[in-house]
């Protein structure tokens, strides 16, 4: 059994319902921060938490995160989540990274940031930024929504982020910062905390030092769990696509860190796209994976599998016609509740557009959605322009067999694992 703190795994399974609702009920998106006092917005905040920890089995019951979607900004919003748990009842969804300075400044208008239906249960928030006040601040104002999980960002290297002074992957060359913030961060909330990060930064690349930098955090915070990108991230002007591709995977640290720190949860990050990998990765001792593009550029073959294939339950049966009937309720129930026509239909239609993924008729639908953007002003009308390019099989058949991975993406590691850490305590000791 895998074990991670603050979570259980439930062992035996009883076949779950449907998350597709029979009765066509909007999900609640908008409850608190709106047209309120702060006051009182506090206090609708405080009975939206109470409808969240209502609507799921609790922090401490859900399965654990061996599988979980990683958070990226611009992608991993309400909708695609919305989408993703649709598919599957079971992945741990996290939100695009989300900076701290936005939730304190945007006290107002929290819900348009931070609001999300309750069955996107389990969910991980996502924050990022340099400076405690507001990283404590924005921790207890997110509280109140009821996320599972807060996780801090030391790894993104976007110049949006690792470019605007001492945030994002930059934070790991300040482990000490990072262990005063986790610190502030599990102080102003009641549920786990983790750290996003890379295995090094530039020249700052070797196994003792990311050691350094988990041994440190982990010393001086409760962090207990790290996801580890398997990359570490160049700044010298590549962009964030070329710091996915250019860097070399090395596997061999994530399991180096498995090894030297026993009483810590790691979950891998970087370069796994199906199933078939990620069931590897766990058969390698893995205690968790994450995986970022390819469960949002194919979700129906990456998500459809995760609840069967990753944490035994039975098969749904869904096919992508309930998937979509769905999510055209959902769609059509937030479409311009932000102001300014915000969300329009290609915002809400965007998660979709992988969801036919090399299927018949998946070219001729994207042409079709291209047009229909231009003057659809609904999620039914869009789909009853667009939906005729995709062959009835494709819509009606369930999720057929998980795709096969590479056989050999982990055949090297062990014999590739670094000399184990050696602590230097002198190096962790701080006035």
């Amino acid at each position: 059994m895998v074990k991670f703190t603050g979570y259980s795994l439930i062992t035996s399974f009883t076949p779950f319902p449907s998350i597709i609702l029979k009765n066509h009920h909007r999900l609640q998106l908008n409850l608190c921060y709106k047209n309120s006092t702060k006051s009182r917005s506090l206090s609708i905040c405080t009975q939206k938490r109470q409808l969240h920890a209502k609507a799921g089995m609790g922090a401490g019951q859900y399965l654990p995160p061996l599988f979980s979607v990683a958070p990226m900004m611009d992608w991993t919003d309400n909708h695609y989540r919305t989408l993703a748990r649709l598919i599957s009842k079971h992945s741990w969804l996290y939100t695009e990274m989300l900076a701290a300075e936005t939730i304190v400044y945007q006290q107002g208008n929290l819900d348009r940031f931070l609001a999300y239906s309750p069955q996107q249960h389990p969910i991980v928030l996502q924050i990022g930024g340099s400076n405690l006040d507001n990283l404590a601040k924005a921790t207890e104002l997110a509280t109140a929504y009821g996320y599972d999980e807060i996780n801090f960002n030391c790894g993104c290297p976007s110049p949006r982020v690792a470019g605007h002074g001492c945030f994002g992957v930059r934070l790991m060359l300040d482990p000490k910062f990072v262990g005063e913030a986790m610190s502030v961060i599990a102080a102003n909330t009641n549920v786990p905390v983790s750290v996003k990060c890379r295995i090094g930064v530039d020249d700052h690349d070797s196994y003792n030092e990311l050691c350094d930098f988990i041994y440190k955090v982990s010393s001086l915070s409760p962090t207990e769990h790290f996801i580890i990108h398997s990359r570490k991230a160049l700044l010298n002007g590549i962009s964030p696509a070329e710091n996915r591709r250019i860097p070399p995977i090395k596997y061999e640290y994530y399991f180096a860190l498995l090894r030297d720190f026993p009483n810590l949860k790691f979950t891998i990050n970087g370069g796994i796209n199906c199933i078939d990998e990620v069931n590897s990765a766990l058969k390698e001792g893995a205690h968790g994976v994450m995986v970022g593009r390819a469960a949002y550029n194919n979700p129906w073959s990456v998500l459809g599998h995760v609840d069967s294939e990753i944490y035994g339950a039975p098969r749904s049966g869904l096919t992508r016609r309930q998937v979509l009937e769905q999510y055209q309720i959902y769609g059509d129930g937030i479409l311009g509740t932000y102001g300014n026509n915000r969300p329009n239909v290609r915002d809400v239609i965007k998660p979709l557009l992988g969801f036919f993924y090399s299927e018949p008729g998946n070219g001729l639908w994207k042409r079709k959605a291209d047009a229909a953007f231009q003057h659809c002003t609904t999620i039914k009308s869009f789909f009853k322009e667009t939906l005729v390019a995709i062959p009835d099989t494709v819509l009606d058949s369930p999720i057929t067999e998980a795709p096969a991975g590479r056989q050999d993406l982990f055949a090297n590691t062990k014999g590739l694992l670094p000399p184990p850490y050696e602590r230097r305590e002198q190096e962790v000791a701080y006035a």
